[in-house]
C-alpha cells in the first residue's frame, strides 16, 4: 500500500516540491489548510505531513508555531528546500510576448530585478501553484506565472526562464510530522531537538533558563516567543537545539530549564538535514 504525505496547497506548490524531493516514493496529498494537513495524519488518511516553518528571506510562516504544540503530532524530520522561481507560460510563447506575471505576492517581491528588466507587470494571485493553474486555464499567452518547475509540468506550461529570484539562496525549512515520535534514530549530520516552554513568573526566569544551555555547551539554533490566548501576559517560547535529549550535556541543560519553567512540551527529536550545514 502506497504511503501518503500531506501538504498545504495545490499540486505544484513548493510544499508539494518538498514532498517530491524528500519522499519521492510517497504519494503527495494536497490539503486546503495547514489544519487539514495535520488532521489527515491524525485520522490516518496520511502517514506524514510536510509543513513549512520558516523561509530564509521572509522569516517564519504565520500560524505554524501556534499549530504545532496543539497538533498532537511529532516532528520526525526536517527538510531544507531551495525555492527556485521560474517563469511559466503557455507552450510556444516567447519571453518577448510576456507582459504580465501572476503569483503569490511574496514571490512577486522576490523577482523584482527580472520583472523590471523585462518590463513585466506584476499580478497578485492566491498562491504560486494556483497562479500556474489559472494561467493554463485562461490560455492568455501574454500572462505568465511565477512558480515551481513542478507546477509547470503539472499544468502543461513551458519554462521560459529559470531561477529568476533576486536572492540566490532563498530556502524554506520544512518540518515532517507524524503521529508517533521516534527518538531511536541517530543522524550522520547530528540531531535536533525541538520543544516549547513557558517560564515561571520569577525575575530573570528566561535568562536563568537559557543559562543551562550556555554552560553545558549546547547550541540553540532558534528561540522565538509568541503570545498565548490573545493576551500580552502569557508567552510561550519555541526552541530548536542541536543534540539529543539523551546526550549528557543536553540532559543537564534540560534539567536546568525544567527548574525555571512551568511547562515544557517536546515536539520532536530528529536527524538534522545535511543541508542545514
Amino acid at each position: 500500500m502506497t504511503r501518503r504525505i500531506a501538504f498545504q496547497g495545490e499540486p505544484g506548490a513548493y510544499s508539494h516540491q518538498a514532498c517530491h524531493e524528500t519522499y519521492p516514493e510517497m504519494e503527495a496529498m494536497p490539503c486546503r489548510t495547514f489544519e487539514d494537513a495535520i488532521e489527515a495524519v491524525r485520522t490516518g488518511e496520511a502517514d506524514l505531513a510536510m509543513l513549512p516553518v520558516e523561509n530564509s528571506t521572509f522569516g517564519r510562516v504565520a500560524d505554524i508555531h501556534h499549530l504545532l504544540p496543539e497538533s498532537g503530532l511529532f516532528i520526525v524530520a526536517e527538510a531544507f528546500v531551495r525555492v527556485r522561481i521560474n517563469l511559466l507560460a503557455i507552450p510556444g510563447t516567447p519571453l518577448s510576448e510576456i507582459t504580465h506575471a501572476m503569483s503569490h505576492t511574496m514571490l512577486l517581491g522576490q523577482c523584482r530585478g527580472f520583472l523590471g528588466d523585462n518590463n513585466i507587470h506584476r499580478v497578485t494571485g492566491a498562491d504560486t501553484a494556483g497562479s500556474a493553474r489559472q494561467v493554463a486555464e485562461d490560455g492568455q499567452p501574454q500572462v505568465a506565472a511565477l512558480a515551481s518547475e513542478l507546477a509547470g509540468e503539472i499544468y502543461g506550461l513551458d519554462v521560459l526562464a529559470r531561477d529568476i529570484e533576486d536572492e540566490g539562496n532563498n530556502t524554506t525549512r520544512f518540518l515532517v510530522m507524524a503521529k508517533e515520535p521516534d527518538w531511536t534514530r541517530r543522524g550522520e549530520d547530528g540531531m535536533m531537538t525541538t520543544f516549547v516552554f513557558q517560564v515561571r513568573n520569577i525575575p530573570a526566569a528566561l535568562y536563568k533558563a537559557m543559562g543551562g544551555f550556555a554552560t553545558n555547551g549546547v547550541n540553540m539554533t532558534k528561540l522565538e516567543s509568541y503570545m498565548l490566548g490573545g493576551t500580552f501576559f502569557a508567552t510561550q517560547f519555541y526552541a530548536d537545539i542541536e543534540g539529543h535529549p539523551e546526550d549528557p550535556a543536553v540532559q543537564r541543560a534540560l534539567e536546568e530549564l525544567d527548574y525555571f519553567t512551568s511547562e515544557i512540551t517536546m515536539l520532536g527529536v530528529y536527524p538534522a538535514d545535511p543541508k542545514r550545514h
